[in-house]
């Protein structure tokens, strides 16, 4: 037996769409001869429905959830209750406050149960989109949108169709049904069809009085006064249901999976995970391919895209960028609407999503970069992209469908920062909008095509408890680091690529006093300090003439001139380091930065090697006594086997002896091996030696707990 399921909608509560339900479900068992169900989903307003039909209210769906998954057709008479006219009455809740108790799953399984039993099912779905009200559009085979010619109506409905089609739901699948119309009225017909951009399924009179009396008697108009002209408009509707091929096929088996906005399948969900890090059947994921290059291509055509060029595109201000979505999201939709071979609900909104993310966004990108477990995202070519998760890297079923579309990515995110990329500057650093780090490089260099660096942005802030919690260091150490920050020291952070300096320079720099002036210098600009009175300098590469280059060591030694209390540097790379040295040298105490290397002592190498890097032919020794005499604590980061990064040592720089710049470890991390689940054990101890700045704690009233450097 073929079963349909009719859901009825309406913008706002009002609008007469529970009066629409009962009549229809009337007028189709008459007409049909069959099985009718009228099932009362308005979460917002139950039992509106019992009292239209003078009945009371039975067992509700979140009664039978529990037992859906045992209960045969044959048992469900028991749950169901069968008013004297032979039409059957279900409603999902008794009352408002127990409709967040009903599973959205389980709405799924007892309409397909439901299904096995009556031909026709007409819902009230109320005015509000919930979670599992989605679930029965899902499996509706039709979706009658009640409104009534009023502006405030009208206004409601745009909203709500424009809901429907964020949801990808094909847009034959809604029909708009006019309650309360006045051929007089000053809103006709064709105001309606122009300002909701459908035509009118059924136009029903305002014949108010009749409708009332019906409702006080608890009979729907249809059987009450059958020759009233209401009643002849909603036997017309329901003979053009059934005979005018408006009912849907719906493909339980294909839309079972959650609708945007709820469970949707995009990163962060279950169903996400599965799409981004599982891998697909080839033939599914070929074609799908296929339709989406086709949707592109049409897209193109409709909206020329050619006009935008990337530097356009990212200018505009976020009003203007929202409407171009929608615009785009609105084109896309129209597109999918007339390809036959898109036959499932699900399949449609990832398609819908997937080229408004080609069109608009950063493409495959998107769901990666909103997965807050995903830290940093590789593209080694077109058709090959890794994420770390964890610490761990892994293979991601994810692709650009060409080497022009992830050029076209790398170009939309250099551009809004004034920078470029082509056969002339091939390499490029440059951010997202909200701060990420991305690297890019380009052919020739690049053999296999573009390839593509991100280090993700933290949205969260992290600051000492988190990397307690995380496990990067200990309590003890925080408190040391704190007082050495206060105590305005000179920090080196010292560390190999992706083992957190910028986010630990981040958290230091937290606990400089909010009465300071701080100037920050940096490549590209990526520190997010709470206080307030922060100057933020970034470099600027050279132009395709190669003028205009303003480099790290410009900006270091232009941040003297601005009366700064404290300099960060955000990473020393090149010859900017001697100019940093001697900035802490010369009276600007409590500078930061951080430098790339695998221990503290190899810090102090490269830090000697950069120096050298600015060509002012100094000697060794006299390097070294700058470095010993500038640096007073280094704090070095490690990656360990696990993929967890922590804090491996802090260490003093006492001095220099016999031209060896001298240190000693104040606190190490000390492994101790792997547990069952592979994660490195160890603890965070102190050496037993005491700084010798020690005593700068006391002059400046800073007080640690007893026994902090005990061993």
């Amino acid at each position: 037996m073929a079963s349909y399921l009719i859901s009825i909608f309406g913008p706002k509560s009002g609008v007469g769409k529970s009066i629409l339900t009962t009549n229809v479900g009337y007028a189709l068992a008459r007409q049909s001869r069959g099985r009718v169900l009228i099932l009362d989903f308005d979460l917002h307003d139950c039992g509106d429905i019992a009292l239209l039909l003078g009945s009371s209210q039975g067992r509700s769906m979140l009664d039978l959830a529990p037992k859906a998954h045992k209960i045969s057709e044959h048992d469900l008479d028991r749950y169901i209750k069968k008013n004297n006219d032979g039409v059957y009455i279900l409603s999902a809740v008794s009352k408002f406050r127990q409709s967040n108790l009903l599973d959205p799953q389980a709405v799924s399984s007892i309409l397909s149960l439901l299904k096995k039993k009556f031909q026709y099912i007409v819902a009230d779905c109320g005015s509000i989109m919930f979670p599992q009200t989605i679930k029965v559009f899902e499996q509706s085979s039709l979706v009658l949108f009640c409104t009534t010619p009023e502006i405030l109506s009208l206004t409601r409905s745009v909203q709500s169709l424009q809901e429907f089609q964020e949801l990808a739901f094909p847009s034959d699948l809604i029909q708009l049904v006019v309650n309360r119309y006045d051929p007089r009225g000053v809103i006709t017909e064709a105001i309606i069809r122009q300002k909701l951009k459908k035509n009118c399924l059924a136009l029903l009179p305002d014949q108010l009085a009749e409708v009332q009396n019906s409702v006080h008697q608890g009979v729907p108009i249809f059987k009450n006064m059958p020759r009233s002209v209401y009643s002849r408009m909603i036997e017309e509707l329901s003979r053009a249901i059934l005979t005018k091929n408006l009912l849907k096929p719906v493909d339980l088996q294909l839309n079972t999976s959650g609708m945007m906005g709820f469970d949707s399948p995009t990163v962060g969900s279950k169903g996400g995970s599965q799409r981004l890090f599982e891998k697909p059947i080839d033939k599914e994921a070929d074609r799908l391919e296929h339709l989406r290059g086709k949707i592109h291509v049409r897209l193109i055509d409709m909206m020329d895209f050619r006009k935008l060029s990337p530097e356009e595109l990212v200018k505009q201000d976020q009003a203007s960028l929202e409407a171009l979505k929608n615009k785009t999201r609105e084109a896309i939709l129209k597109i999918v609407d007339q390809m036959p071979e898109i036959s499932s609900r699900s399949e449609r909104q990832l398609l819908v999503k997937d080229v408004l993310d080609e069109a608009i966004g950063y493409g495959p990108l998107e769901d990666l970069l909103q997965n807050p477990e995903v830290s940093e995202i590789m593209v080694n070519r077109s058709d090959q992209i890794y994420v770390e998760k964890s610490g761990k890297i892994s293979l991601v079923n994810a692709r650009f469908t060409s080497n022009k579309q992830l050029m076209g990515v790398i170009e939309r995110i250099v551009a809004p920062i004034g920078r470029r990329i082509d056969e002339k500057t091939p390499m490029v650093d440059a951010r997202l909008r909200d701060g990420s780090r991305v690297h890019a490089i380009i052919p020739p260099l690049a053999m296999d095509g573009p390839m593509l660096t991100i280090r993700k942005f933290s949205h969260e802030v992290i600051g000492p408890k988190q990397l307690i919690t995380f496990g990067a260091m200990s309590e003890e150490i925080s408190d040391f680091l704190r007082a050495c920050v206060q105590a305005k020291l000179n920090i080196l952070i010292s560390g190999g690529t992706g083992t957190g300096k910028t986010t630990l320079l981040n958290t230091l720099a937290g606990f400089v006093p909010n009465d300071e002036r701080i100037i920050t210098v940096e490549d590209s600009a990526e520190l997010n300090l709470p206080q307030e009175h922060v100057g933020r300098l970034e470099s600027r590469p050279a132009n395709l003439q190669g003028e205009g280059e303003i480099p790290i060591r410009e900006l270091v030694r232009n941040t003297l001139r601005m009366r700064p209390d404290r300099i960060i540097v955000g990473e020393c790379r090149g010859s900017e380091a001697l100019d940093m040295l001697q900035a802490m040298n010369t009276g600007h105490d409590g500078s930061m930065t951080t430098i790339h290397a695998n221990s503290p002592r190899d810090s102090i190498a490269r830090l000697e090697t950069l120096v050298m890097f600015a060509g002012m032919d100094l000697p060794s020794r006299a390097i070294r006594e700058q470095i010993a005499s500038a640096v007073s604590l280094i704090v070095q980061l490690s990656r360990l086997s696990d993929g967890s990064r922590k804090i491996t040592a802090v260490t003093e720089v006492t001095g220099l002896e016999s031209a060896t710049v001298s240190l000693q470890d104040i606190f190490t991390f000390k492994e101790k091996g792997l547990d069952a689940k592979g994660k490195v054990q160890g603890s965070f101890t102190a050496t037993g030696l005491v700084p010798t700045f020690a005593s700068e704690f006391k002059k400046k009233g800073i007080k640690l707990p007893k026994g902090l450097f005990s061993e």
